[in-house]
């Protein structure tokens, strides 16, 4: 069971870095799943010790795949602005009026790629329901001006 969990997560963690097209609730849940599971692999020994895991993997997958779907437009214009506009280092702060989930992105390196492209890794903190979550990640500018996560 213990192998057959973590085959599973390494699966899900492999497609996110093979830069498969995925919604954010998609990646959300993903990257959930991976920490639910090393979470879980934590407690226990033995038998509990999978099943923790697998829990683990469940409700981590829930959390990710609700942080994700919680991103609307304003977010997104918001996360644009901040990788357009922002230093490196300083951060941009919002509160979704609608949805009351506070967040926080900080672009953390800015560099340019051999083919041209302007990249920026960014850092992201958000609150939904008392719950805070962060993530790190890569953008790209894409030719029309937005930015791709990598």
């Amino acid at each position: 069971m213990k192998k057959r969990v973590i085959a599973t997560i390494i699966v899900i963690a492999l497609s996110q870095v093979a830069g498969c097209q995925v919604t954010r609730e998609q990646g959300g849940a993903a990257a959930g799943a991976v920490v639910g599971g090393v979470v879980g692999s934590q407690i226990g020994g033995g038998h509990g010790q999978d099943i923790a895991t697998a829990i683990g993997v469940f409700a981590g997958a829930l959390a990710g795949a609700s942080i994700g779907r919680s991103l609307d437009q304003l977010d997104e214009l918001n996360t644009t602005r901040a990788l357009e506009n922002n230093k490196t280092n300083q951060a941009s702060n919002w509160v979704n009026p609608d949805s009351g989930n506070t967040y926080s992105i900080t672009p953390t390196k800015t560099y340019q790629t051999n083919s041209g492209r302007y990249c920026r890794e960014y850092q992201s903190t958000v609150i939904v329901g008392g719950e805070e979550q962060q993530s790190y990640g890569t953008a790209c500018r894409q030719p029309d001006g937005d930015w791709e996560v990598q």
